[in-house]
């Protein structure tokens, strides 16, 4: 199993600003893997930046599970608090830039 977060949509936000997407990429990926529960440390091993640096992916057997919240480490999987964490981080740039 494979699960895939789709970040494309930040992408495009940020297509004026390289630096930034790729700062917030850099952000949501640490934050990403730091969620995903460790046990012996193979999901964290298989979780990566897309060459693209639009996607994070988590490659193992299990990924869907623990996304699901499966383990007590993540009981809300990874995928959602990494989104409203790219959104937080994006909502607080647009709001030090005056843009709506």
């Amino acid at each position: 199993m494979k699960i895939t977060v789709d970040l494309s949509g930040v992408k495009k936000a940020f297509a004026d600003n390289r630096k930034l997407k790729s700062a917030v990429m850099d952000d949501a990926y640490q934050f990403f893997k730091k969620a995903t529960p460790i046990r012996t440390g193979n999901a964290r091993r298989n979780t990566y930046l897309a060459s693209n640096r639009d996607k994070i992916v988590g490659d193992y057997p299990y990924a869907q599970r623990l996304d699901e919240g499966y383990s007590n480490q993540a009981p809300y999987g990874m995928t959602g608090p990494t989104e409203d964490y790219i959104n937080r981080r994006i909502t607080a740039y647009l709001n030090r830039t005056g843009s709506k």
